[in-house]
């Protein structure tokens, strides 16, 4: 389905054309003034420089043959030589309606088969989840979800830390604890520290610290103890994780580690080695991945350290070699944080030297910046600890709770659930309103408030219409718009038909935001709407059954909004 822009580009074009001017200089944009026009087309100062004539002769030209059509309502030149467009209105409720029968609800699907493989979350999984832990998982459902809804196959990988240096450390201090044998258990307050302490201690103590490396190197080297042990500790560690994200509404396809990339290495090392890629240096084997036109200097990528033993590098070299090699995916898309952008770099310039993915695979990282607190640093407990992600979802749900138990929310028996669905919604919009790329201060009692730019806002939207429909008697299923009434009704169907096309550059630029902010824009639309007019009790039938028309089509639009943040509505509030 066409979006609006692409249709008046499209019609202004060959006017353009028509008039012996180039096509290309058709292209039509929404206004930047919304008070003077709803589209703009600037093509005409481009063409002055082409074809040596006054901008407004050129404007006039094109104009006059669109006057006729009847998709605008007004279509004038003004100023130096803007041609200022606005669709008439039976055009956009044709439009909306279109959009409403659309199995896609308008947002353009690809035209080739892709498959998009997302790495996201990155847990370690001898630790607990911590706030860090939040906006990769957030920003990484939202991106899969996006995708999806532009009709490609996605695949999610949790891609988890369970091979290194920190699984090493755990292993040692329960040996230290006689805590290895066949009944080896852990309850939740112990792996919630039992890391922390390790880490700790390993700083302390060289003797522990050694103890945990020669771990880590028989780990990875098969021994079948410690491989028993491991196989323990990732049943307590992933169901620890995966409660986490339920909570979050986050959910992969593959639960898949470094581990499981472990035994495609060989295959990495003869595949670098074939291609006379590896290089010593100061014992290690390296890769060079500088280019003459860096700027700056790019340090070679290690893949074996100086004893021999693997490297984050390593098992992502070969992670990469294992997707292609099941998966053969378009692209591969990792939301890890700005601070790994360097590392990044190195992996995928490394990964193209090898030809380990095919030229046209598209490697990206999609970076993101950190979540504050109000102090600018990032968000701690009150004693200066990394908080726990549970104990940072507690916080919020605990403020919404007290709200909605004092509010007119108690007429509803099910609080806890009303207040979860607001805790998690005042999470994920405060989080993904803001560019990925952005660091923020997340304000707990902002973004849990109900109005404003907050995913309370959001639910509290379309609790009203799910209120507004459920006092009406009669069966709206098959109410149409018959005709606008009003400014502020034009102003809420333009915003709903043109979300297809925010879809499209959420895409596009991989960015949520863009979803947040228009997602935003309906509901505020739609309160003003709202506000102006007596739904219910009004008594001409075309006009109450068009304002329940853009009722249903303002709550359908806004919940695929919702979905694609990964946010949760509630019926009533």
């Amino acid at each position: 389905m066409k979006t609006i822009i692409e249709i008046l580009t499209e019609k202004v074009s060959e006017a353009f054309n028509a008039c012996g001017y180039s096509a290309e200089l058709g292209i039509v944009k929404a206004s930047d003034r919304p008070d003077l026009c709803q589209f703009q087309c600037n093509g005409a100062f481009s063409a002055a420089k082409l074809y040596k004539k006054v901008p407004t002769a050129i404007a006039n030209d094109v104009v006059k043959p669109l006057l006729s059509d009847g998709i605008f309502k007004k279509i004038s030149v003004e100023g130096a030589g803007f041609i200022n467009i606005d669709v008439s209105n039976a055009f956009l409720l044709k439009y909306l309606d279109e959009i409403l029968l659309d199995p896609y609800l308008g947002i353009k699907q690809s035209e080739k088969h892709e498959t998009i493989f997302l790495d996201y979350g990155g847990p370690n999984a001898a630790k607990p989840l911590h706030v860090g832990h939040m906006r990769s998982a957030i920003i990484g459902e939202s991106l899969k979800r996006l995708a999806e809804a532009t009709g490609r196959k996605t695949i999610s990988d949790v891609h988890l830390g369970d091979w290194g240096l920190p699984m090493g450390l755990v292993m040692a201090e329960l040996e230290d604890r006689n805590n290895c044998g066949e009944n080896m258990s852990l309850n939740s307050g112990e792996w919630d520290t039992i890391y922390a302490l390790a880490s700790q201690k390993s700083k302390e103590n060289q003797q522990f610290k050694q103890k945990a490396q020669e771990i880590t190197d028989k780990l990875q080297k098969g021994d079948k103890r410690y491989l028993s042990i491991w196989k323990k500790i990732m049943e307590i560690s992933i169901a620890n994780i995966k409660a986490n994200y339920k909570v979050l509404g986050v959910s992969f396809d593959l639960w898949n580690g470094e581990s499981d990339a472990e035994k495609y290495i060989p295959e990495l090392i003869e595949i670098l080695e074939s291609r006379n890629l590896l290089k010593e240096s100061l014992g290690a084997k390296v890769v060079d991945v500088s280019l003459p036109y860096d700027n700056a200097p790019i340090p070679p990528i290690i893949i074996k350290k100086s004893n021999g033993s693997n490297i984050y590098a390593t098992t992502d070299l070969a992670t990469i070699l294992v997707r292609h090699k099941f998966y053969n995916p378009n692209e591969i898309w990792y939301i890890v944080d700005n601070r790994q952008s360097l590392y990044f770099t190195q992996v995928f310039r490394c990964a193209r030297k090898a030809s380990l993915v095919p030229a046209e695979t598209i490697l990206l990282h999609l970076c993101f910046g950190t979540m504050n607190g109000s102090d600018g640093k990032p968000y701690k407990t009150r004693d200066g600890g990394v908080m726990k992600l549970s104990d940072f979802y507690d916080t919020v749900y605990n403020t919404v709770y007290e709200r909605v138990s004092s509010s007119t929310f108690s007429e509803y028996s099910d609080k806890q659930e009303i207040s979860q669905k607001i805790a998690i919604a005042a999470i994920k919009f405060g989080d993904l309103i803001n560019h990925r790329a952005k660091d923020y201060i997340f304000d707990i009692e902002k973004f849990t408030a109900s109005e404003g730019k907050t995913g309370t806002f959001l639910l509290y939207t379309i609790a009203r219409i799910n209120s507004i429909l459920k006092k009406v008697d009669n069966d709206d299923a098959n109410l149409t718009a018959h005709e606008v009434y009003s400014d502020t009704e034009k102003e809420l169907i333009l915003i709903l038909a043109l979300s297809n096309r925010v879809f499209e550059l959420a895409y596009n630029e991989k960015a949520p935001n863009l979803v947040c902010e228009n997602a935003y824009k309906i509901a505020s639309a739609f309160s003003k709407f709202y506000s102006e007019n007596h739904i219910i009790n009004e008594t001409k039938y075309c006009k109450k059954a068009t304002w329940l028309y853009l009722c249903r089509a303002t709550k359908t639009l806004l919940q695929k909004h919702l979905d694609i943040l990964g946010i949760e509505s509630v019926e009533l509030m």
